[in-house]
């Protein structure tokens, strides 16, 4: 196996094993937002994974753990498949 695909998985299971440990505390636009007294809306769709967890799954950690899994895979996925169509040569 090619090194570069190596350590990709391996980052990968990191960021997937330490997702869930990030901060519950809100970011600095949610923090003003809650300053100025502003109201969140509710959305029209909240998504497949709101709040970065699974809905199905009852235990916090293991819905944000796989949440986060997911994610990961799906970004890269969408990422790959782009990348190979705006790469494909013309066969002119």
């Amino acid at each position: 196996m090619k090194r570069y695909l190596k350590a990709l998985i391996l980052i990968l299971v990191c960021l997937a094993v330490l997702t869930p440990f990030a901060s519950n505390c809100p970011d600095g636009l949610e923090k003003v937002a809650e300053t100025l007294g502003i109201e969140e809306h509710t959305p029209a769709w909240t998504g497949l994974m709101s709040d970065y967890t699974l809905p199905t799954i009852d235990d916090p950690y293991v819905s944000t753990l796989l949440a986060g899994t997911f994610g990961i895979f799906l970004v890269l996925g969408v990422a790959f498949v782009l990348g190979i169509a705006v790469t494909k040569p013309d066969k002119r």
